[in-house]
């Protein structure tokens, strides 16, 4: 069963992220990432992006189900965030 912190490494090795939150239950992970990578990319671009790089351990099964909540840019981040 993997740790949240397995996945966030998991995603950091496939793309350079200012920020990347990880929940799940050992089984389903929700992600949240925001990468200067994600600049200019469509957003199924962006998951594509990230299930990608992790496509040998989906396949595997290492890593069960992932679902990508955000997927931004760090303005973008910023600006839904700001109060």
């Amino acid at each position: 069963m993997l740790s949240t912190e397995q996945v966030k490494a998991m995603i950091a090795s496939v793309v350079a992220a200012e920020h990347i939150e990880v929940e799940g239950d050992g089984h389903h992970f929700f992600a949240h990432i925001v990468s200067s990578a994600f600049e200019g990319k469509a957003r199924l671009a962006r998951h594509r992006l990230i299930k990608d790089g992790l496509a040998d351990k989906i396949a595997s099964n290492e890593l069960h189900a992932l679902s990508i909540s955000t997927a931004a840019t760090p303005a973008e981040w910023a600006a839904k965030h700001q109060h």
